[in-house]
C-alpha cells in the first residue's frame, strides 16, 4: 500500500499560482493584439492623389452653397436639344438609353445650379469614366466624375450623406468640384488640369482631351437631329 502523497506547503502552492498568471496575462494581451489587427485590417483604406502644385492643393475653398447634394432633380421632360444628346450618349457610350437621360438631365441641372457648362461635365464624365457610374480607379477615385472621398467630404450635405457612386449625387459633387476649380485655377484650361491634379503640366493634355470631348458632343447633336 502506498503512503498518501504528502500536501505541498502553503508557499509551494502560493509559488505554483504566481507561475501560472503570467501565461493567462499573455494570453489575454495576444487576444487582445489580434482582435485589434483585425478590426485595423477591415478598416477602408481610401488611396488617392492630390494636386501636383502644393500651393494650389492648400488654397483654401471657394464658398458653396448650403443646398444638399443628395437632391435629385426633379423627374420632367427634357429639352429636345438635352433628349438628343442622351440618345448620342446612349448609343456612343453602350449605356442604357434612360440611364443616359438621367444623367444628361443632372448635368443640365448642376451646370445651372452651378454655372458651369452642362457639355463641360459631360465631357468630363466621358473622359473619366466613360459613363460607368460604378467606376474606380486604382487611387481610389469613384463615379462618373472620379471623385476621390477623401478630399471632398466638405462637398457633402451636413446629415444624410450620399453615396460617392450614386450619379446623381456623384454629378452634383463633381460640378461643385469642377466649378472650384476653374475659379481657383484661373479658367477653364487651368481648372480642367486642377481637377485632374495635373496644374503643372505644360502639355496641359487632360484639358485638351476634355475640351476635345465637349466638341464631339456639340457636333453629335446636328447630326443626331439629321437623322431623327
Amino acid at each position: 500500500m502506498k503512503e498518501p502523497r504528502p500536501a505541498l506547503p502553503a508557499t509551494s502552492r502560493h509559488r505554483c499560482r504566481r507561475e501560472n498568471e503570467p501565461g493567462t496575462t499573455l494570453f489575454v494581451a495576444l487576444g487582445a493584439a489580434l482582435m485589434a489587427a483585425v478590426t485595423a485590417a477591415a478598416a477602408p483604406v481610401v488611396r488617392t492623389w492630390a494636386p501636383a502644385s502644393a500651393d494650389i492643393a492648400l488654397a483654401p475653398l471657394a464658398p458653396l452653397d448650403a443646398a444638399p447634394v443628395s437632391d435629385r432633380p426633379a423627374v420632367d421632360a427634357l429639352s429636345p436639344n438635352a433628349e438628343l444628346l442622351a440618345g448620342f450618349v446612349a448609343r456612343h457610350y453602350r449605356v442604357a438609353r434612360e440611364s443616359a437621360r438621367d444623367m444628361v438631365r443632372t448635368a443640365f441641372h448642376e451646370g445651372q445650379r452651378n454655372n458651369v457648362d452642362p457639355l463641360l461635365i459631360l465631357a468630363v464624365i466621358a473622359v473619366e469614366s466613360r459613363f460607368n457610374p460604378i467606376a474606380e480607379s486604382e487611387q481610389g477615385a469613384l463615379g462618373l466624375m472620379q471623385i476621390v472621398p477623401r478630399f471632398h467630404m466638405d462637398k457633402l450635405a451636413p446629415v444624410d450623406a450620399p453615396s460617392f457612386l450614386l450619379p446623381h449625387a456623384n454629378i452634383a459633387i463633381g460640378a461643385r468640384i469642377l466649378k472650384d476649380s476653374i475659379q481657383r485655377g484661373g479658367g477653364e484650361v487651368g481648372g480642367l488640369q486642377l481637377y485632374n491634379g495635373s496644374f503643372d503640366d505644360e502639355t496641359r493634355a487632360y484639358a485638351n482631351r476634355v475640351q476635345a470631348e465637349r466638341r464631339r458632343l456639340e457636333d453629335a447633336l446636328p447630326r443626331v437631329r439629321a437623322r431623327a
